[in-house]
């Protein structure tokens, strides 16, 4: 251990040395965080304001707007301040606490995609259970499992992946502390408990995916059965967007995990960093605003409320 450098600090990744491309990067960074900002913001706060949607489906998207608020607030400011500073270091305790805050969250927006799925189920395929079955104490049960889940999740994977110092490299050719390139650098011993602690987390995941499909699956069974038409796309009209949440989460999870481990910098790193990590926060506010026409509503209804008390405010001033 005497020959051995004890690395404290990374060295995250520099796509360019050229001061103007970094800033270029830098302004991307931000204008995909302001739009997931504004978009998350918005929904949690009509949901919270409106009271036509204090409903659990609705309890639930606000949730899961907050998770994903919180998810690109863990690492896109950081590598915002980083490209404009021409500093491309993150301690050690900053870069286990965006791995601790990401795993978390990411498991904790995956029980929530569980529970609006069961949520759904109930109220399209037993309507008249709904109110006794999905009752606001189970909503809150619900809410403090899922965000205890991921907190009991990440605490031991963080644990796993920090237990040991690093001495191979300090070196991580991403934007943000990111599980693969913290393995690459990791030793052996935590490369192979991390693999367990991996394995059961696809375990999981295939359960959570297993019992979320079958409830799609009896929930389009039943609403393709329906003889009102109205009914019909009232019911895919809050069962789409959820599915659509769903596989686009899937999809960004496969990317991230399947996805070659980089050993130097690249732009394909650069679109993959965006496209698993910051598209779905942005994206996601825009399918469930754009499809679900209460929230469509009650946000027009916020902003007449706003501009009727700022037109207000002009006339008395």
């Amino acid at each position: 251990m005497d020959n051995l450098t004890i690395f404290t600090e990374f060295h995250l990744m520099d796509l360019s040395t050229s001061r103007e491309l970094q800033i270029l990067q830098g302004l991307l960074f931000l204008v995909i965080y302001l739009g997931a900002l504004t978009g998350n913001l918005l929904t949690v706060t009509v949901i919270v304001t409106d009271p036509h949607l204090h409903s659990p489906m609705y309890f639930f998207l606000g949730n899961l707007s907050l998770i994903d608020l919180c998810c690109i607030s863990v690492t896109v400011p950081k590598i915002f301040v980083n490209s404009l500073s021409d500093c491309k270091l993150i301690s050690l305790p900053a870069c286990a606490a965006q791995i601790f805050m990401s795993a978390s969250l990411i498991l904790t927006e995956l029980s929530f995609l569980v529970v609006m799925s069961y949520d759904r189920y109930v109220a399209i395929c037993h309507p008249l259970h709904y109110g006794l079955t999905i009752t606001p104490c189970l909503c809150i049960q619900a809410a403090g499992g899922s965000w205890a889940s991921g907190l009991v999740y990440s605490t031991v994977h963080t644990g796993i992946m920090f237990r040991l110092p690093f001495t191979k490299s300090n070196v991580i050719h991403q934007y943000f502390c990111d599980v693969p390139q913290i393995l690459r650098i990791s030793s052996s011993d935590v490369q192979f408990s991390e693999f367990i602690a991996i394995a059961l987390s696809a375990c999981i995941l295939f359960i959570y995916s297993t019992f979320v499909m079958k409830s799609y699956f009896d929930i389009f069974s039943v609403v393709l059965r329906m003889h009102s038409v109205e009914a019909r796309n009232k019911a895919l009209s809050t069962c789409t967007p959820q599915l659509a949440i769903l596989i686009f989460f899937l999809i960004s999870g496969l990317i991230a995990a399947l996805s070659p481990v980089e050993n130097k910098a690249s732009l394909s790193n650069l679109l993959m960093a965006i496209f698993y990590s910051m598209v779905p926060p942005l994206i996601n506010p825009i399918i469930y605003s754009l499809q679900n026409r209460e929230i469509k509503t009650a946000l027009c209804r916020m902003f007449n409320r706003y501009f009727e008390h700022l037109h207000n405010i002009l006339l008395l001033t």
